[in-house]
């Protein structure tokens, strides 16, 4: 088994001390910071976002092998710094205002970490405003927005409408998600993509970013 099978089997697992561990090891052999960000790191989240996709996993074994992520990631970053390693894209993301709920949305975000997407989080109780704003700051091109209440939804037909009073609607994707949100509430709004998940959420962002 090479050290990056190790890499991702134990990430997977969860045990952050041995991903650290092996980071280490690996920079100190020498390795490339981004054969192991894409070979060790990345590919063990891939397996576990396509087994949280097909309910083989649940949500604390994702937040676990998250955390372990994390850990690797905390060693790696200088070197992926120095190494000049560019990450796939960014993405905006937050739960719409007038809604705090933030489980759905940190999924989400793990997810898309670990597909190599910088996210700008935003929390909670996010404005249409803000969302837009963030985008054209951050030179974003995909909005992510997240609701878990029904009474929160139409926020999201506010975030494309101030896209495209701000003028940018053709220059950002706006992806909805959340228990009561479906594709034809998405096609009523006219937001880009809907996903009912977050491994299919990050999939989809990837998708954007590489087209």
């Amino acid at each position: 088994m090479s050290i990056f099978e190790e890499m991702s089997s134990f990430l997977q697992q969860g045990r952050a001390p041995k991903v650290k561990e092996l980071v280490e090891a690996a920079l100190a052999d020498g390795q490339d910071a981004k054969k192991i960000l894409e070979e060790g790191l990345l590919s063990g989240m891939s397996i576990i976002g396509n087994k949280f996709k097909n309910n083989e996993v649940y949500v604390p074994e994702v937040l676990i092998a998250a955390r372990a992520m994390n850990a690797g990631m905390e060693v790696l970053k200088p070197a992926l710094a120095s190494a000049d390693v560019t990450s796939k894209g960014k993405a905006i993301l937050g739960t719409v205002k007038g809604d705090l709920h933030d489980i759905g949305k940190n999924l989400v975000k793990i997810m898309l970490e670990g597909k190599g997407i910088e996210v700008i989080d935003l929390g909670t109780d996010v404005s249409a405003d803000q969302f837009i704003q963030a985008a054209i700051d951050e030179g974003a091109n995909i909005i992510a927005c997240s609701a878990l209440l029904t009474t929160t939804m139409g926020i999201m037909k506010t975030v494309v409408e101030k896209a495209v009073e701000m003028g940018v609607r053709d220059k950002v994707n706006i992806m909805v998600g959340g228990a009561p949100v479906t594709e034809n509430f998405k096609d009523t709004i006219g937001a880009d993509y809907y996903t009912a998940d977050a491994a299919s959420a990050s999939d989809v962002a990837l998708s954007i970013l590489e087209a």
